[in-house]
């Protein structure tokens, strides 16, 4: 009985485990040059040694071409690949061991490119340009330009000499990926088609991190979340081209949420002309100039519940004179700002919030901003501004408007001004004092609203 028992044990521990097994395909092998095809659902994978002398680009080439017509994924075992010029196809999908495959440029022309593709997908690579020229008609170590979908998952790309990751027309994912070491931008994306860029690291490269920019201005729709972005320099100067962690250009549309930003030479997070723009929960770490910049010709913004620590100037809604207007400030944590930025501007920095036409600012706690806690327009800049449930805590001045001839309405109210070493409500024209303290009140500017502030 006992054997019995154990005999029938045998029979249905040998059931469950082929149950479990991976199944096997009986399929005979497709022989090819340099792979070899297991069944119909398996990649291909590489029969040459990584490495080895005879592997040529072109043999990898082949392989890709092979793989995405016959709509197999190519695999690429551990190793390292040295090659240059791939063009890849559509429906190319190349997947490796994440940190292990690894394909080396060796110069002479460009890494990957594609152009005029449904979908293109890799994952798992090691993509390295070993900072080795480019051609001058590669914008990047990676470009692809008029693809419909562009998958990038768990990937590093290091060491281009212009952006490593280039796209033109796109749409699709980068995502989970690690970028680093691109003497121009880390991804720059123009005429993007609703692109997500989640999950990534961006760090130490020379000009920018992630850049959404359009040629023109129009919808875009791309959404860049939860990125983590450090050590963004602008080694080709300028007052607010270069040197932005997350900058967005002419695109509509962008939401930008949940980055964490740190240690960028000029701004974490710039929108320039970028109207309907969401800039929400980022933390914005020490910043050579403004943290939060949303500039020139935009219509409609929302920045909302960012951690702002260490910048020459906080947030910063600005250029009604260029047409840029209708936003909300609410619920920001700004403190530890600075006198000092990369260069000098009208009216100085260590600003917490500006704002110039039809904007709200509420419900922010600002402390430490040197020279203002908020400022509200500039010259005849000022239109329905409303500053109202603020805490401004050791400044400067708490809050500067502008009564310049021309200067539209402002509401100030309900706001907590503490340890001011000037004053918590100034009249300014200008850069210069036009009046002297008004957080009582005002009866001097019939365009302003100062009532229930006040100053402990």
């Amino acid at each position: 009985m006992i054997q019995r028992r154990a005999f029938i044990a045998s029979i249905a521990a040998s059931a469950a485990a082929g149950l479990l097994a991976p199944r096997v395909f009986a399929a005979p092998l497709a022989k090819m040059t340099g792979v070899e095809l297991r069944g119909p659902i398996d990649a291909i994978a590489l029969k040459t040694t990584p490495g080895a002398s005879d592997f040529k680009s072109g043999k990898l080439q082949a392989m890709i071409d092979n793989a995405a017509r016959t709509n197999i994924p190519l695999f690429l075992p551990p190793g390292t690949y040295n090659i240059s010029n791939l063009t890849l196809p559509d429906n190319t999908r190349i997947t490796g061991v994440p940190g292990a495959s690894r394909l080396v440029y060796s110069g002479d022309g460009h890494l990957m490119n594609a152009d005029k593709a449904r979908r293109i997908e890799l994952s798992g690579l090691v993509l390295d340009g070993g900072n080795r020229w480019l051609a001058d008609y590669a914008g990047g170590l990676l470009q692809f330009t008029g693809v419909d979908e562009v998958l990038i998952d768990n990937c590093e790309i290091a060491g281009s000499r212009k952006h490593a990751l280039q796209l033109e027309r796109c749409g699709g994912r980068i995502e989970r990926s690690r970028i680093s070491g691109a003497a121009e931008a880390g991804i720059y994306s123009v005429q993007s088609t609703g692109l997500a860029v989640s999950s990534n690291r961006v760090e130490d490269c020379g000009n920018g991190g992630i850049l959404i920019h359009r040629w023109d201005k129009a919808e875009d729709g791309s959404s860049v979340i939860n990125n983590r972005i450090a050590r963004i320099g602008a080694n080709d100067g300028g007052t607010g081209q270069n040197g932005n962690g997350i900058n967005v250009f002419r695109a509509d549309g962008v939401t930008v949420s949940g980055n964490h930003v740190a240690d960028c030479a000029f701004t974490a997070i710039r929108a320039n002309s970028a109207s309907n723009v969401q800039i929400s929960n980022n933390q914005c770490l020490r910043s050579g100039e403004t943290a939060i910049y949303c500039e020139f010709e935009f219509v409609g913004a929302t920045i909302s519940n960012n951690l702002v620590d260490g910048a020459a100037n906080g947030i910063a809604v600005t250029n009604f004179d260029k047409g840029g207007r209708l936003a909300s400030v609410t619920g920001n944590v700004i403190r530890n700002l600075s006198l000092t930025a990369p260069y000098a501007q009208d009216g100085g920095f260590g600003i917490g919030i500006s704002a110039e036409a039809d904007t709200l600012i509420a419900d922010n706690v600002i402390e430490n901003a040197p020279l203002w806690g908020l400022r509200l327009g500039w010259g005849q800049y000022l239109r329905n501004v409303v500053a109202t449930g603020n805490i401004v805590r050791h400044a400067g001045i708490g809050c500067v408007v502008s009564v310049a001839d021309g200067a539209g309405s402002a509401v100030i109210a309900g706001n907590l001004f503490q340890e001011m070493e000037q004053g918590a409500i100034m009249g300014f024209r200008w850069d210069k004092p036009a009046s002297g303290e008004l957080v009582k009140g005002n009866t001097q500017f019939p365009q302003l609203t100062i009532e229930n502030n006040r100053l402990v």
